[in-house]
């Protein structure tokens, strides 16, 4: 398969944006949720309207492929957790040919520029995109300015470096923070040849669908959005919202009429 066709499936209505839905916390912090409900929160992240989930490759071994027909699979290959010393260092802990052995569409790594293990991520991130080449894998790098000599994480400027280290390293999206004030976002995307996603912001940082609205309002391609959607009360409707605000309500209305689920309004 080829890149290319790879890349339109991490698009449902094929419009070249993305709603993401990382649910890889668990290494990182612990469980996303108990573990009679995470079925039903893959079916809910699915149904909803999400575009892809990201997970570890262990955890992928947990989801029945069924319930993925309609929704892209992303394998996450960096790791760290939040008891290390270095909070900030990530380690390359899978390989693109075992995402591809479980079925993903895509990979995806996690890089802190202004950590003190920068150098290291780089390397990793070199390495992954020159194997995602060989196999014909989309490359997604999550990307931002975290570590000790970081002050502005949320910087216009510093943004626009970020989004560039990884359009030159090989990656086919970025994801990164949404720069303050928003309306620099624009800049950023500017600056950038790749689709520009967003993260979901902080968990106090006020209305996630606001957030969703802003980020679009200025550009950016589309949002990865994890912990608020499975600590949600109605992580289903939640996606749902999300996914008309990122693909417009005429490309979402086809997924919602192929799932049933009506976003709130």
């Amino acid at each position: 398969m080829t890149k290319a066709l790879r890349l339109r499936r991490l698009s449902r209505p094929r419009d070249d944006r993305y709603l993401f839905v990382p649910l890889d916390h668990s290494v990182s912090d612990g469980p996303v949720v108990p573990r009679d409900r995470w079925h039903e929160l893959i079916d809910s992240v699915v149904v909803g309207g999400a575009d892809a989930i990201i997970v570890h490759k262990g955890r992928v071994r947990t989801i029945d492929p069924a319930v993925l027909a309609g929704c892209a699979l992303v394998v996450h290959l960096s790791a760290g957790t939040a008891h290390a010393a270095d909070t900030n260092a990530k380690v390359i802990v899978g390989e693109v040919d075992e995402a591809l052995r479980l079925g993903a569409d895509a990979v995806s790594v996690h890089v802190n520029i202004g950590s003190d293990t920068e150098e290291r991520q780089l390397a990793d991130f070199g390495v992954v995109a020159k194997a995602c080449d060989e196999w014909n894998v989309p490359l997604i790098a999550m990307v931002y300015p975290r570590g000790p000599r970081i002050t502005d994480p949320d910087d216009p400027a510093l943004l626009a470096h970020v989004v560039n280290i990884a359009v030159d390293l090989g990656a086919d999206i970025v994801k990164t923070n949404l720069a303050r004030p928003t309306q620099r976002m624009t800049d950023v995307i500017a600056s950038c040849p790749i689709p520009v996603l967003v993260a979901g912001g902080p968990a106090t940082g006020g209305s996630v669908v606001d957030h969703a609205r802003t980020a679009m309002g200025v550009g950016c391609a589309g949002l990865a959005v994890g912990r608020r959607v499975f600590t949600a009360p109605a992580p289903m409707s939640l996606v749902a919202e999300l996914a008309s605000i990122v693909h417009d309500d005429t490309e979402a209305d086809l997924v919602r009429a192929m799932t049933g689920v009506v976003a709130s309004s």
